[in-house]
């Protein structure tokens, strides 16, 4: 698992339509001598149409087997980067099925900005954007994927997608069923001096999480000559639950059971609308709108049936408004490409915890939070290319009015408000076709989700509590990134310095009783990360190699956390006759410390699937398997403010699944709409 946190600090989602540096690729002429991505500024540009990722199935299969990319259980990450967003033309990615649903053979085209500029929120690492072939086909169309997948658990999905276009005007509706469960276990030991003795706290977990999600959406689309408008309404009802059933134990006295049973029922609506319009053929005005009402009710019940400690019961009711709009207009200015625009929000949620056991609502008292957010932001960004040159520079001021009340009472410690401005600058020079190289700077604010800023307590175990951390400041980041290409090599190098991110820590807890806590604090740490990648196509063969470093420097309470880990990722492709493709992705990575967390050595791991096409290619069958040889580590350990853990865990991760994807008059969205508040949409 280690060698996957180093890419998965974030994962997927959303992105802005209109990038300048990209728009001078519009004049690219693909060859087969050319390589399959090119570095173009800071931008990583992969054309698919001509080499043997065309026909390897669909979106996330091609972004599996791409550089800097991986995709791990339908999730798509880039190596080094967190918080990564994904645009579908133009339009942001709102669920991974988009991507299941596309077929590889409709793309055209993907785009990795490793240094996003500042039309996008600062916190944004990595943006992909991709670009089908256009291949509109008038009347009804429909796309069908069913999935069996089988590892500890069965599960199951099904999607069906409707599109009618007629004229200008396309109207779509698309639902979706899935049945996931799977199964994890483990143990954690930890480890402190308590009254002036060591002292061992420890527990056995044996966890199921059987959950059932829907989604059903509807909407249209309207092209005609510079106008375009749009929107669609989503709703998302999920039943789900968890189930361990455990021990627990204290120094050598034997362990007694535990069952922890919890109920979640949650729904969400969503509503988006945008509007683009070109006038004076050189202004693009864009807008965006969203809408969006979640809540979600959970119940949990600790139960002790061996012994005679009493069962711990609690309830928490979460609901969260979010409204949003966003605003750009791009023109062309100095002979470059220039963007202004404004993006606001206004977000309200609460959480209604209520502890339902007297003697533990002692140290964990029940709790209404009411957290209010406005937030204000002007951007603006302008871009060109001096001949072998390419310059971008932006700025991004942000005004953040934050209110968090505690039982309705203002919290003066955590309330605040704040003027943010994020600069960020990157330069470019292409020796040539094959060699490119970059240089980039980007200053962040991040500021923590709600779900980690929530003040509440949760009962974890006899002697063990996790909860969020009101007090946490918001993140200042500096990231300093030189990229560069040579033929079919590339290597990155990525700095960052932040101040006040945030690092989960355990420690004890002020009780009558010996009570540890789990929870986030904020940390000042500096990282490296080197990545050297080889990819060229070999005829039938695409392999895909690279060798990657993460060294971070964090001094917590006296203890060092610098250890690094050094991974490796080798992916092949294989395109044979008859419609056959065949992959086979290894990777592996060494025992190394990222933030509080040692994350222990998995040296191996592999996955594989083989794939064919039939009826011309509509009807796409494939089976995939998941780490083949079980040899994925996902343990760690932790060491901070005298409590040393242990975390020993075997994830529900080896097994294989069976995809059937049936497209009738398959074609893409004309949707253009983006998200108004991505960032805020995540923090919910």
């Amino acid at each position: 698992m280690a060698l996957f946190l180093i890419a998965d600090r974030g994962h997927a989602q959303n992105v802005e339509a209109s990038d300048s540096l990209t728009r001078e690729l519009q004049e690219i002429v693909v060859t087969a001598k050319q390589p399959a991505t090119k570095l173009v500024g800071s931008t990583l540009v992969s054309t698919i149409p001509g080499t043997n990722l065309a026909d390897l199935g669909n979106a996330l299969d091609v972004l599996a087997q791409l550089p800097m990319i991986k995709v791990q259980d339908n999730a798509v990450s880039v190596i080094g980067k967190s918080n990564i967003e994904i645009y579908i033309d133009g339009r942001p990615m709102r669920d991974g099925q988009e991507l299941q649903q596309l077929l590889s053979s409709n793309l055209k085209k993907v785009e990795l900005l490793m240094a996003p500029g500042a039309a996008y929120a600062s916190t944004t690492g990595a943006v992909l954007k991709i670009t089908t072939r256009r291949n509109f086909v008038q009347g009804l169309s429909f796309t069908d994927q069913f999935q069996l997948q089988r590892r500890r658990k069965w599960s199951v999905m099904d999607y069906l997608s409707l599109s009618y276009r007629a004229g200008r005007w396309e109207f779509f509706a698309n639902g979706t069923i899935n049945h996931n469960n799977s199964l994890s276990k483990g143990a954690t030991t930890n480890t402190l001096v308590y009254n002036g003795r060591v002292t061992t706290v420890g527990s056995s977990q044996h966890n199921t999480y059987p959950t059932t999600t829907g989604v059903v959406k509807v909407g249209f689309n309207y092209a005609g000559g510079s106008q375009s408008f749009g929107a669609y309404y989503r709703y998302n009802p999920e039943r789900g639950g968890f189930n361990n059933t455990g021990s627990e134990w204290l120094d050598d006295v034997p362990a007694i059971s535990s069952n922890i049973d919890k109920h979640t029922r949650s729904h969400s609506h969503l509503a988006s609308l945008y509007y683009e319009n070109t006038f004076a053929d050189r202004y693009l005005l864009h807008f965006d709108g969203d809408f969006r009402r979640s809540k979600e009710s959970n119940s949990v019940a600790t139960t002790y049936p061996e012994s005679s400690n009493p069962a711990v019961n609690s309830t928490d009711e979460r609901t969260s408004t979010l409204w949003a709009g966003k605003l750009y207009l791009n023109f062309p200015l100095w002979n470059g490409d220039f963007t202004v625009g404004t993006q606001d929000s206004y977000t309200h949620t609460t959480l209604d915890y209520r502890m339902l056991n007297n003697a533990v609502s002692e140290y964990i008292p029940s709790s209404l939070t009411d957290a209010r957010q406005t937030s204000a932001a002007l951007f603006a960004s302008w871009a060109r290319m001096f001949g072998k040159f390419s310059l971008s520079a932006g700025a991004r001021y942000e005004y953040v009015d934050y209110d968090f009340k505690v039982n309705g009472k203002r919290d003066e410690d955590v309330s605040r408000r704040d003027h943010l401005l994020t600069p960020d600058l990157s330069l470019g020079y292409s020796f040539n076709e094959e060699s490119q190289i970059s240089l980039s700077y980007k200053m962040a604010t991040v500021r923590p989700s709600y779900s980690q800023l929530t003040g509440s307590l949760s009962y974890t175990g006899l002697h063990q509590i996790e909860g969020g951390n009101p007090g946490l400041h918001d993140e200042k980041m500096h990231d300093l990134q030189l990229f560069c290409m040579c033929k079919g090599f590339m290597f990155q190098a990525d700095y960052t310095r932040a101040l006040d991110t945030y690092a989960f820590v355990k420690q004890l807890y002020p009780a009558d009783n010996l009570q540890l806590l789990m929870h986030p604090v904020n940390i000042d740490v500096s990282a490296l990360n080197l990545y050297l990648v080889w990819s060229q196509p070999i005829r039938r063969w695409t392999p895909n190699i690279t060798l990657g470093m993460y060294r971070q420097w964090l001094n917590l309470d006296g203890t060092r956390y610098d250890k690094p880990i050094f991974s490796y990722y080798f992916d092949n492709t294989f395109s044979l006759p008859k419609g056959w493709m065949i992959t086979a992705n290894i990777s592996g990575s060494s025992q190394g410390d990222m933030h509080t967390n040692r994350f222990g050595a998995s040296w191996f791991t592999m996955d594989a699937s083989v794939d064919k096409t039939f009826l011309n290619k509509s009807l796409t069958v494939k089976l995939s398997a998941t780490d083949i040889f079980n040899t994925a580590n996902n343990d760690w350990t932790m060491n901070t403010y005298g409590v040393f853990v242990d975390k020993r865990q075997s994830y529900d991760r080896r097994g294989v699944a069976l995809n059937i994807i049936y497209n009738f008059q398959p074609r893409k969205s004309k949707y253009k709409g983006s998200s108004a508040a991505e960032a805020e949409m995540k923090r919910l």
